[in-house]
C-alpha cells in the first residue's frame, strides 16, 4: 500500500517509484512526436520491494507521448490490492543528453487512485543513465515533498541505482537493482530506513519479453511486520508487450 491511513503512509515514502514504462516500442509521426507504449502481466506487482497486490497478479500498462526536444508527458496504471482497486500515474518531464553517453532526466509523478478520498501523491525525480563497458546503468532520486494530505504532511526521499547486462551469445539480460527509502514516519517500528534489492534475467522475442526476479527488503520482521505487508523475499515473474 501507498497511502490511505497513517499506517499505510511510512509504506508509500518507502517505496514511491517513478512509473515504469518498460517493454515500450517507439512510434514517430513524422513531426518530431513519437509515441510508446506497453502492456504487461506480473505475479506480483512490487514498487521498490513492497507488493501492492496483496502478492497476487497484477494487470498493467502505460503509453508516453515525447517529442525530439526532450520533453514527454504519460500514464500509466495497474491493478492493486488496496484503495478501489486501480493505481494511475500521470507523469511528465524533460530528458537530454548531457555528454555521449550520459542522459539527465527531470520530472514529476502524479499519484492517482480513483474514488479514494485525500489519495493524490506529487513526487518530483532526477536521474542520470548511461552505458560503462557492457553494462547499462541509471541512478536517481525521487523525492515525496511535505505538506501533502495524503503523506499526513510527512516527506519522503528515495535513492536508487539500477544495472543491466547482456550475456554475451545470448538472448539474455541480467538486471540488478538497490535502493534506499527514508521518510519521516516510522515504518513498522523501525526509524523509516528502508532497503531494497532485486536481481534478475529477462529475454525478448520480437514485442514481447519475460523476466523473472528476486526481490527482497530489509523491512523489519517484528511482530510479522514483513510478511505481512509483502515486504519479504518473492520470486516475481512478469510478460510483457510492446506497442
Amino acid at each position: 500500500m501507498k497511502l490511505l491511513s497513517r499506517t499505510c503512509l511510512g509504506m508509500f515514502l518507502a517505496v514511491s517509484a517513478i512509473p515504469a514504462t518498460a517493454f515500450a516500442q517507439e512510434e514517430s509521426s513524422g513531426d518530431g512526436i513519437t509515441i510508446s507504449g506497453s502492456a504487461a502481466v506480473v505475479s506480483d506487482y512490487r514498487f521498490r520491494g513492497f507488493s501492492q497486490s496483496n502478492e497476487e497478479a497484477a494487470i498493467q500498462g502505460g503509453i508516453t507521448v515525447g517529442h525530439d526536444s526532450g520533453l514527454y508527458v504519460g500514464t500509466w496504471g495497474s491493478s492493486i490490492g488496496f484503495a478501489n482497486g486501480t493505481e494511475i500515474d500521470v507523469f511528465a518531464g524533460y530528458s537530454t543528453a548531457l555528454t555521449s553517453g550520459l542522459t539527465a532526466d527531470v520530472g514529476a509523478t502524479l499519484y492517482l487512485y480513483p474514488g479514494a478520498s485525500n489519495s493524490t501523491i506529487v513526487e518530483p525525480y532526477f536521474s542520470l543513465s548511461g552505458d560503462l563497458g557492457p553494462a547499462s546503468l541509471k541512478t536517481g532520486v525521487a523525492w515525496a515533498p511535505g505538506g501533502q494530505d495524503s503523506l499526513g504532511g510527512d516527506s519522503g526521499v528515495y535513492l536508487y541505482t539500477d544495472a543491466g547486462v547482456a550475456i554475451p551469445s545470448t538472448p539474455f539480460t541480467l538486471k540488478g537493482h538497490v535502493g534506499y527509502a527514508k521518510s519521516d514516519s516510522f515504518l513498522g517500528g523501525s526509524d523509516g530506513d528502508v532497503f531494497d534489492y532485486s536481481v534478475g534475467v529477462e529475454t525478448s522475442w520480437k514485442a514481447l519479453t519475460l523476466g523473472i526476479s528476486y526481490v527482497n527488503t530489509d523491512a523489519p520482521r517484528l511482530g510479522g511486520y514483513k510478511e505481512s505487508v509483502g515486504a519479504d523475499g518473492a520470486v516475481i515473474f512478469s510478460l510483457g508487450a510492446s506497442f
